[in-house]
């Protein structure tokens, strides 16, 4: 049992991308006695009851379910904005009734800051992916609030704010500034970690566990080196892209390639698959990395974490959103090579996993980054940093 129970509230997205990351910060709360309730989209309820949180369902907004978000900034924050103004009186319903002693909040759940803000009561949020920095809204987000309808979404943010009884009323400050912030990625994916403030954000690194659950996978008899190819969830309407992959690295001698194409493309449109390769709609991606010597990724947050925690190096082929500074990132810890998507033809794709996997640099600032990782702490030292806040 912990120092106390309490009652600790999770409030989440409907994207796995932002469910994934909390999972095993959650198991550990609820193993350690509290009682941990998480709120989310329907389409996560499946992957959270496991843990054994209790599951608040909401109605979201959000287009995760066909991943048809606009390319357009404004128009994306938007979405984000619209979906919190909707769920808070969904929330509030539930925890202005049963309030929790600590709340914890994905990053894009605007509505779990407002109920803590509201009830006097501790936040903390969880960051799947990178954070700000001293000078980033002069750097990176003062470029985005010049964008035509930053103004009108400014305004909005903060009308709904006050409204609402937030405390913090700048919209830049209420989304970009949390009280307390949990990362969960390496220290070694962020841009400007020196200018990080250390006394709000701590860096734990990727939070995981054996994820039973999502099936195992076992290396094959005689396979000298295992490649894992995916684009993750969201990004995979790729069947050119797929193509390309498997002419690269099918047959190619003492290789196994498992090859993860999504929901959207028939395997049909693959053409003929080489016996060294296998394809699959989803794939447990941790227990493949775990035994894999490369990995071509979109370099999302999630994966580009997964794979220097288990130091393998990776071919980053970034598709949309945060993953061309991921990819950036990567190459300049001297773990991977870029290839964007128009010039991952197959002989460049081969080239790429050769110098990779040959360069012995690589292989050294792969296990360095690998350790570093490991050490940052994870499940355990996230599920201390939480109780923290409820003293």
């Amino acid at each position: 049992m912990s120092r106390r129970r309490a009652h600790i509230a999770m409030v989440g997205i409907p994207a796995i991308s932002h469910t994934l990351p909390s999972l095993e910060i959650i198991r550990e709360l609820v193993a350690r006695g509290h009682r941990v309730t998480y709120a989310n989209g329907a389409s996560m309820a499946d992957v959270i009851k496991p843990t054994g949180a209790e599951f608040v369902l909401f109605d979201s907004t959000l287009p995760v379910a066909d991943n048809d978000w606009p390319a357009d900034p404004i128009a994306a924050m938007t979405l984000f904005l619209d979906d919190a103004m909707q769920a808070l009186p969904q929330l509030r319903a539930v925890y202005d009734r049963d309030p929790a002693d600590l709340y914890l909040y994905d990053i894009g759940a605007y509505p779990a800051r407002v109920l803590a803000e509201t009830q006097g009561r501790p936040l903390v949020q969880l960051s799947p992916t990178i954070v700000g920095w001293e000078g980033y809204h002069d750097e990176i987000g003062a470029q985005i609030m010049s964008l035509p309808g930053a103004e009108v979404y400014q305004e909005k943010f903060a009308t709904w704010l006050a409204e609402s009884g937030a405390t913090s009323t700048d919209p830049n400050a209420f989304s970009g500034l949390p009280p307390r912030c949990v990362a969960l990625i390496p220290r070694a994916m962020q841009p400007n970690a020196d200018r990080v403030n250390t006394e709000v954000v701590t860096f734990v690194g990727p939070c995981l566990g054996d994820r039973a659950d999502q099936g195992g996978w076992e290396r094959p008899a005689g396979a000298e080196k295992v490649l894992l190819i995916s684009l993750g969830s969201a990004y995979t309407r790729q069947a050119g892209f797929y193509r390309e992959c498997v002419a690269a690295f099918g047959d190619l001698p003492g290789w196994h390639v498992v090859l993860q194409i999504g929901k959207y493309v028939d395997p049909g449109e693959l053409g003929v698959i080489p016996a060294n390769v296998e394809v699959h709609r989803w794939v447990p991606q941790l227990a493949i990395l775990e035994r894999a010597d490369a990995f071509i990724t979109h370099a999302g947050m999630g994966g580009s974490s997964e794979g220097l925690y288990c130091g393998v190096p990776m071919i980053a082929v970034p598709q949309g959103a945060e993953q061309p500074m991921n990819a950036d990132r990567l190459v300049e810890l001297g773990v991977a090579r870029r290839i964007d998507t128009a010039d991952a033809a197959a002989g460049a794709l081969r080239a790429a996993l050769t110098e990779l996997t040959m360069d012995p640099e690589v292989a050294r600032r792969s296990a360095r980054l690998k350790a570093e990782a490991r050490a940052e702490g994870g499940t355990g030292r996230a599920a201390d940093l939480i109780e923290d806040g409820l003293r």
